[in-house]
């Protein structure tokens, strides 16, 4: 019998919703049935890595979200809720009215039910059971990535579980308003946005030994929209982005094409979601130093990208 349940992730730049409903194998192992999924950018990290709290506005965005998801989580009868936010809010001082605000929200549908801020380690966690479901166990160990709006998840594991996991300081909105203030990039601010993802990452690789790892798996809106235009798609199709292979020179080739366009030039592309126009570029810089260094430490070829990540990996945990 199965019960239906909802995730929702709430992280930099985004927030996600999956309805499902949960079953479980001969074994005893649960899986989903999408029900329906949905995202929606919010940037509710604007502004944070600089200013230490919460945009009101960007509460106020976040809020409207949530509050058309409730009405679907109502609409569907959904008996379960987990809601996880994750980089943006754990930086702010103003958390609390974010998650009062979640409170009132979630508890329309489900009495009780606040949002949770999770540690990097949980968060890798839960993108690593979400992300390898459908990989066979033979490609492993895995190192999958989740590069998110303000923090960038490494983990390593197989299909016994994670070995270990670091969640690094950086992601696409971070490095943007850090480094990318051009209109494109210049020079300098590309190289100044290399050097800061270098050294964030070297941080996670001092942790997590990627060299045991025989497939790279890139999840979140940054991979997937890299997938995306590499394919070439007039429009995104996440069924034709789920599981595309990538050697690394096509992921270089994405990358440096994304980095050097002007803001016009990226929103023109078919696939590309508004909210990801201006940040794709700090998300391509971040991939490209990935790529080369799982290709200089584990002689890693090629990346996977996977539309299954953190969000079914807290569907999965409710289970």
């Amino acid at each position: 019998m199965s019960e239906r349940i909802a995730a929702i992730d709430c992280g930099t730049n985004s927030i996600r919703l999956l309805i499902a409903d949960v079953g479980h194998d001969e074994a005893g192992a649960p899986h989903l049935t999408d029900v329906h999924r949905e995202m929606r950018i919010v940037r509710l990290g604007q502004g944070v890595d600089a200013n230490g709290s919460l945009n009101p506005e960007a509460i106020e965005r976040t809020r409207v979200a949530l509050h058309d998801y409730v009405d679907l989580m109502l609409q569907h009868e959904v008996a379960r809720v987990r809601m996880v936010a994750t980089s943006a809010t754990r930086d702010a001082s103003n958390r609390e009215d974010f998650f009062g605000m979640t409170a009132t929200e979630l508890g329309r549908a489900v009495p009780g039910a606040v949002a949770e801020v999770i540690t990097g380690d949980e968060e890798a966690r839960l993108s690593f059971a979400g992300a390898v479901g459908e990989l066979s166990a033979a490609e492993g160990p895995f190192v999958v990535v989740d590069l998110g709006g303000g923090s960038t998840e490494v983990v390593l594991g197989d299909s016994s579980g994670v070995h270990s996991a670091y969640s690094a300081d950086i992601g696409c909105v971070r490095i943007t308003e850090r480094c990318l203030h051009g209109n494109p990039p210049t020079r300098e601010e590309v190289a100044a946005a290399r050097f800061f993802a270098s050294e964030r990452l070297a941080q996670a690789f001092g942790v997590v030994p990627v060299e045991r790892a025989r497939t790279w798996v890139g999840v979140a809106g940054t991979m997937t929209t890299l997938a995306a235009v590499a394919l070439d798609l007039p429009e995104y199709d996440s069924e034709k982005v789920h599981l595309t292979r990538l050697s690394l020179g096509e992921v270089r080739k994405v990358c440096d094409r994304l980095i050097g366009m002007d803001h016009d030039q990226r929103a023109a592309l078919g696939p590309m979601h508004p909210g990801r126009v201006d940040v794709i570029g700090g998300g391509a810089v971040i991939t490209e130093v990935l790529a080369d260094e799982l290709a200089r430490r584990a002689h890693i070829t090629e990346l996977i990208v996977s539309e299954h990540d953190i969000l079914d990996g807290i569907a999965l945990s409710i289970a």
